[in-house]
């Protein structure tokens, strides 16, 4: 690390927020406080026309990862993340609905009926659908309190121009309270203001530009500040949380899974995993990851991940034995599943079979 970041932490600065540039890893300076992880994302809104709910009609959020296929087969899904429903205009026929999409919409002028399902039932219908553009809200800044700067900021501060307060891609890495790296967040890091901070001598108040800055969900600041405390010490206490905060939790576990470098025990171990509360995807993937690694384990978060991890360095050697209990309970939740376009398919079944392939000989009870 820099010395002048060395200096600052040798006077008893904490630095649980450290800005570092990705390319060479260099830190720019680390803090203790940061105004502006939590926020709203910029969100896509997309206007259904001619919408025909299948079911029951599709209120606040709606999913994790909401598919709408055109039904002509011509061209592929397109996604929207965690999305929610507005509800239907007044006096019309649409339906509106939001969600994360990288600003990929339908291609322009697309015409035709549209079908949207969640990934696990299809929702409903549209004679067509487009992206609404609406007047871009100003993002706050990103503002870094009491920041230790290292030399090679103190020398772009100091140059001031444009192109030396560009510091172009950066990852604000985020500690716990035992010092643990738990996650990051990348940004395109565009000073815009700094000032000298309150919280010290030598400290300065960063303000990076916050266009170039995707905040923390609010309604996962909750999740976050539970683990910022540190890693759960009890088994399943995601289980009362529903399926878009149990997502939340699921990011960090694998976000802090994968800094860490668990060790493998040794073939013939015998797991047991408790399946109660397996009534999600993200519900699955928590219980195995406790089930091979204790709470806040890290075991998967999709088929690929899952087999990523039978292979080895997450805590798991083949073979090996898992007793599933009360699997009754994901059998029924997760049997039935679409793929994005909207093909049905057993999501237990195929992580069964992953499992046998990589080694776990799965028993239910």
């Amino acid at each position: 690390m820099i010395h002048t970041v060395h200096a600052n932490l040798a006077q008893g600065g904490r630095g649980r927020y450290r800005l570092t540039e990705t390319e060479h890893g260099h830190v720019w300076g680390v803090c203790d406080a940061v105004e502006g992880l939590f926020g709203e994302p910029r969100r896509g809104t997309y206007e259904l026309f001619g919408w025909v709910p299948e079911g029951a009609e599709p209120r606040g959020w709606v999913g994790s990862r909401v598919w709408l296929v055109p039904e002509d087969g011509a061209l592929d899904p397109w996604l929207l993340e965690d999305a929610e429903s507005l509800g239907r205009l007044p006096g019309a026929d649409s339906l509106v609905l939001t969600g994360l999409d990288d600003y990929e919409g339908p291609p322009e002028g697309h015409r035709g009926r549209v079908r949207v399902h969640d990934g696990r039932r299809w929702l409903g219908s549209c004679r067509e659908f487009a992206r609404v553009l609406a007047p871009e809200p100003v993002a706050p800044p990103l503002v870094l309190r009491g920041l230790a700067q290292s030399d090679q900021l103190r020398a772009a501060l100091a140059k001031g121009t444009r192109r030396a307060l560009h510091l172009d891609e950066a990852a604000l890495e985020i500690q716990d309270d035992r010092g643990e790296p738990l996650t990051d967040r990348l940004l395109q890091a565009r000073v815009s203001a700094w000032r000298p901070s309150s919280y010290g001598t030598d400290l300065i108040d960063l303000e990076l530009d916050g266009e170039h800055f995707t905040p923390v969900p609010e309604y996962a600041r909750p999740i976050w500040e539970r683990w910022l405390a540190g890693p759960p010490d009890t088994l399943g206490a995601w289980a009362g949380l529903d399926t878009r905060r149990r997502g939340a939790w699921h990011d960090l576990v694998r976000e802090r899974g994968c800094r860490r470098a668990d060790r493998d025990r040794p073939a013939g171990h015998a797991y047991e995993l408790d399946g109660r509360h397996i009534t999600d995807q993200p519900g699955l993937y928590l219980a195995l990851g406790e089930a091979v690694n204790g709470p806040g384990g890290y075991f998967g978060g999709c088929l690929a991940a899952l087999d990523d991890c039978l292979r080895g360095t997450f805590g798991y050697t083949a073979p090996a034995t898992l007793l599933w209990r009360d699997a009754a309970t994901a059998r029924e939740h997760l049997s039935q599943a679409l793929t994005p376009d909207g093909e049905p398919y057993d999501l237990l079944a195929e992580v069964l079979e992953v499992l046998a392939e990589g080694g776990m000989h799965v028993t239910p009870a």
